[in-house]
């Protein structure tokens, strides 16, 4: 909740999600979204997002695949994760990603 006075600041990202070989779950898609959005607090002005969710081979474990390219300004941020389930994967994604906006935010202060 913001205090008094304050505004709760928007999201403005761009978060587009894409899964292959297997049809996303809104509960799957509320947690992607809620957990790449959460990444705006680490850099400001993330422009857009991109997901793609892919199951690699159907019968294995291990077989979730997640990657994510942030669009930033004069920047795009990579991370790919492989877990055995795709919150799993996307919550490694988002902690590789907050480290690399956390140096380009250390760069832009330079």
């Amino acid at each position: 909740m913001p205090i008094h006075g304050q505004k709760k600041k928007e999201v403005l990202m761009d978060i587009k999600i894409q899964s292959i070989h297997f049809d996303a779950t809104t509960q799957l898609e509320a947690f992607v979204q809620k957990k790449v959005g959460k990444l705006d607090k680490y850099y400001d002005h993330i422009m857009a997002a991109e997901i793609i969710l892919k199951v690699i081979k159907p019968e294995s474990a291990q077989n979730k695949n997640a990657s994510v390219k942030l669009t930033i300004k004069n920047a795009e941020l990579f991370a790919e994760k492989t877990a055995d389930t795709f919150e799993e994967a996307i919550t490694e994604c988002a902690e590789a990603l907050t480290k690399q906006l956390k140096k380009q935010k250390e760069k832009k202060l330079k």
